[in-house]
C-alpha cells in the first residue's frame, strides 16, 4: 500500500467510518432486540470492537509459533486490559472536556452497568495475572474459572439495567435512512459491515506500527505489550468518542469497561492454556497499573453517580506515562 505512514493515515481513516458506523447500527440492535445499555456497550460493542486485538495473540501463538510468537501473543494479551484501563479512559475524559457543552464537561454520569463492569474485572483480572504463579493443571482451572465468570458477567448484563428502547431518539440507520423504524436485516448488516472495516482498518495500522517499530529495533514484547495495542484498541477509543459527545456517556464508558472484563477473563484464559504463561517484570508492572486504574474509579463510582473527566484524564494518563517512563528507564 506504501509507506507505514501511508498505511497509519489510511487505516485510522477507516476504522473511524467504521466506528461511526457501528456505533449507529449497534444502537439499533440494542434498540431492536430491547437490550439494556448495558448489554449493548458493556458486551456488544465491547466484544464486538475487541476483535482486532483479540486476533492478534492467537494468531502469534498459533501460526508464528516458538518462544517470540508465545512472546508476542502474552505481551498483546496484557496489552490490552493495560491501554484500555490508561489512555482509553484518558482519551474519554479529554473528549467530554473538550467535545461537550460547559454545563456538562467535567463529569460523566455513570449507571449500575459501568460499575458493576469495574467490578468484576477487579475480581477476574487478577486471578489471570497471579496464574503465573501456577502449574499447568492449576492454570487450566483459572482459566475455566475466568470463562465461567465471563458468562454469568454477560447473563448479569443481559437481565438488569434500563433498557435502550427507553433511550431518547436515535439517528437514522445508515443503511436505511428512509426508515423510521427499520427492519432488523439492515440493522445486522450494518453492524457486520462495520465490524469487517474495523478489523481491516486495525490490520492497516497494526502493519503500518509494526514497520515503524521494527525499523526503530523495538523489542517484541514491548512491541506487542504497548504499541500493538495502541493501535487495535483505536475502535473502542473512537467509539467512545463518538458516544460522548452525543452524551451517551453509559455507552461510551461501557464499551471501554466491558471491554476489560472480556480482555481480561477470556482471552487470558486462552493464554494460559496455550503458553507456559511466563510474565515479565513490564508484564506485572502493566497489570498492575490496569488494576490500580479500575480499583480507583471503582472506589469513586460506588460513592458517585458520576465520575469526573479529569479523574479519567488524570489516572488514566498518569498510570500510561508512568509505564512508559518505566520502559525508557530499561524495564523489560
Amino acid at each position: 500500500m506504501g509507506t507505514p505512514v501511508t498505511e497509519l493515515l489510511v487505516s485510522f481513516a477507516v476504522i473511524f467510518l467504521g466506528a461511526k458506523l457501528f456505533t449507529n447500527g449497534v444502537e439499533w440492535l440494542g434498540r431492536k432486540l430491547n437490550l439494556t445499555r448495558g448489554a449493548v456497550g458493556s458486551v456488544l460493542a465491547a466484544v464486538g470492537t475487541a476483535l482486532p486485538e483479540s486476533i492478534i495473540p492467537i494468531v502469534a501463538v498459533f501460526l508464528d509459533g516458538g518462544a517470540v510468537g508465545h512472546e508476542v501473543g502474552i505481551g498483546a494479551i496484557l496489552g490490552a486490559p493495560f491501554m484500555l484501563g490508561t489512555l482509553a479512559l484518558a482519551i474519554t475524559g479529554v473528549a467530554a472536556i473538550t467535545c461537550r457543552e460547559r454545563a456538562d464537561r467535567y463529569h460523566l454520569l455513570v449507571s449500575g452497568a459501568v460499575r458493576r463492569d469495574l467490578f468484576f474485572f477487579l475480581v477476574l483480572y487478577p486471578v489471570a495475572v497471579g496464574a503465573a504463579y501456577l502449574p499447568p493443571l492449576g492454570r487450566d482451572v483459572a482459566a475455566a474459572y475466568l470463562a465461567l465468570l465471563y458468562v454469568y458477567f454477560v447473563y448479569r448484563t443481559f437481565t438488569n439495567g434500563k433498557r435502550l428502547a427507553e433511550e431518547e431518539e436515535l439517528e437514522p440507520l445508515f443503511l436505511a435512512r428512509n426508515h423510521k423504524e427499520p427492519p432488523i436485516w439492515p440493522i445486522a448488516g450494518q453492524v457486520l459491515l462495520s465490524l469487517a472495516a474495523i478489523v481491516a482498518g486495525a490490520k492497516m495500522f497494526v502493519d503500518g506500527v509494526t514497520g515503524i517499530a521494527l525499523s526503530l529495533g523495538v523489542p517484541a514484547f514491548i512491541f506487542s505489550l504497548l504499541i500493538a495495542p495502541v493501535a487495535t484498541e483505536l475502535p473502542e477509543k473512537l467509539n467512545s468518542i463518538i458516544w460522548v459527545r452525543n452524551g451517551k456517556d453509559t455507552l461510551a464508558l461501557g464499551n471501554i469497561t466491558g471491554a476489560m472484563v472480556f480482555q481480561g477473563s477470556l482471552i487470558p484464559a486462552f493464554g494460559m492454556t496455550a503458553t507456559a504463561w511466563h510474565l515479565t517484570d513490564a508484564a506485572f508492572l502493566s497489570a498492575g497499573l490496569a488494576f490500580t486504574s479500575a480499583a480507583v474509579l471503582y472506589v469513586f463510582v460506588r460513592a458517585k453517580a458520576h465520575l469526573p473527566a479529569r479523574l479519567l484524564l488524570l489516572t488514566g494518563g498518569g498510570f500510561y506515562l508512568l509505564f512508559i517512563a518505566s520502559v525508557l528507564f530499561g524495564l523489560r
